[in-house]
């Protein structure tokens, strides 16, 4: 692993440096087997926030979705237009806590994006969330969870070893969505990249 100057995972430099060292070890190269499914059904409006290299913003173009992604991140935006070609347009330099013009969507897309965010951040992201999906849209795709891997708040030891900032257990995940979302599909991931292999499902929520 490369070494790298201590950085806030809450700023772009932070994921600026590892793209430029073309470290990306939450990159899996391709699209999961399970958003490949869900993206064949009926398109309409979906957000990918952090959208890194943007595997799957290509896969949900290209099943007929009206897909935004965006990041904070100019290197990983450099790296989602080289995997987006012709669909270069669809990801833009953006904030998800900042206004976006376009919201709300039919859909917000969730991979590794959550585990990225400090945990300090992680009632905003609820928050937020609520706001950018229409009432019966969906926030749809894959959650991390590690019950010895979650201390409690932004240690020093949450700083060196993060991210990826996982879940403690589903009771967790439940207090940050439950209040404006009901869950209507949670299933094992088949094919999780190292990284999180054994610790993500695939979830589906629906906003009420």
């Amino acid at each position: 692993m490369p070494e790298f100057p201590r950085r806030d995972p809450a700023d772009p430099d932070f994921w600026d440096l590892r793209y430029q060292a073309s470290f990306a070890p939450w990159d899996a190269g391709r699209v999961p087997a399970q958003l490949a499914q869900f993206a064949k059904a009926p398109g309409g409006r979906v957000l990918v926030p952090g959208c890194g290299s943007a595997w799957d913003v290509r896969c949900l173009v290209e099943s007929g979705w009206d897909v935004l992604g965006i990041d904070f991140s100019d290197e990983a935006l450099a790296a989602a237009r080289a995997v987006l070609g012709p669909h270069g347009g669809r990801v833009r330099r953006a904030d998800f806590f900042a206004p976006i013009p376009e919201s709300p969507f039919d859909a917000v897309y969730e991979r590794a994006f959550l585990c990225a965010l400090p945990r300090r951040l992680w009632s905003a992201w609820s928050a937020r969330v609520s706001e950018l999906v229409n009432p019966y849209g969906h926030l749809v795709g894959f959650f991390y969870f590690d019950a010895g891997g979650a201390p409690n708040g932004d240690s020093i030891r949450t700083a060196v070893r993060g991210p990826p900032f996982p879940l403690r257990d589903d009771a967790e995940l439940a207090g940050l969505l439950a209040s404006t979302f009901t869950r209507i599909v949670d299933a094992p991931v088949p094919d999780s990249i190292p990284i999180f292999q054994g610790k993500e499902r695939w979830q589906v929520w629906q906003r009420r």
